[in-house]
């Protein structure tokens, strides 16, 4: 092999090296930052919940609350409910959002849980159509600025059926002032469930995917391999 030949090889043995060197702690720095995030969303979970008041106060010096643990109090208005297409134990349902009017006047959507496909009319599980003021608990959830895949689906507002949490649409649709809305969601944690037992409550998922470590070990494993073959071939030149 010419001289000029070894060179390129060796550049280009080296400029891979780099990528997958790098690709690898990139991952690691991911693992750190993945496992600060799930140890700050155990904490807020754990935690006593805030008033309303307090979560919006806390928004104001820190974007970030998401499942902050909160109280709100509030008169549902059912007519209103935005259903949101999911799954629960294997299921095909809808998460049911209800606008929540608080004693200021605003509404705030709450996600109060699951029911079946089949339940998705109100009239079909009136039971858990609560009347009066109702006090519960739940999770901040923050809202999203855009759809998150162009794999979803865009929603469905004629047939009420919402594929990825559109706060502006879901405020639209229902012809709510936007600024008379608290402008996030509240799940409904499972300490109250309606009679009826629909919708189901306690639907936030808490556990986040974290396979940064296996994808790290995968790219050193690929620049140790490279670095054994490269070597490799070198010596079986040299003999």
């Amino acid at each position: 092999m010419s001289p000029r030949r070894k060179l390129v090889s060796a550049v280009l043995v080296l400029v891979a090296l780099a990528i997958l060197l790098s690709l690898g702690t990139w991952q690691v720095q991911r693992l750190h930052w993945k496992e600060q995030l799930l140890a700050q969303i155990e904490a807020r979970r754990q935690a006593a919940p805030v008033e309303l008041v307090d979560a919006e106060t806390a928004l104001k010096t820190a974007q970030d609350q998401e499942y902050l643990r909160v109280r709100v109090e509030g008169v549902f208005d059912h007519t209103k409910e935005r259903h949101f297409f999911a799954t629960d134990a294997g299921r095909t349902g809808f998460y049911v959002y209800t606008p929540l009017r608080l004693a200021d006047g605003r509404e705030l959507f709450v996600n109060r849980g699951f029911v079946p496909y089949d339940l998705k009319q109100p009239h079909k599980r009136q039971a858990g159509e609560v009347t009066g003021r109702v006090t519960l608990t739940g999770y901040l959830r923050n809202r999203l600025e855009g759809k998150p895949s162009s794999l979803v689906p865009d929603n469905d507002l004629q047939k009420n059926i919402f594929y990825w949490k559109d706060w502006t649409a879901m405020v639209r649709s229902t012809n709510l002032d936007p600024a008379n809305v608290v402008p996030f969601f509240v799940d409904a944690d499972d300490v109250v469930q309606p009679p009826g037992g629909w919708p189901k409550a306690g639907v936030t998922q808490f556990e986040l995917p974290n396979n940064h470590l296996q994808y790290a070990v995968t790219w050193y494993g690929l620049a140790a391999a490279l670095v054994g073959v490269s070597l490799a071939m070198v010596f079986r030149r040299r003999q």
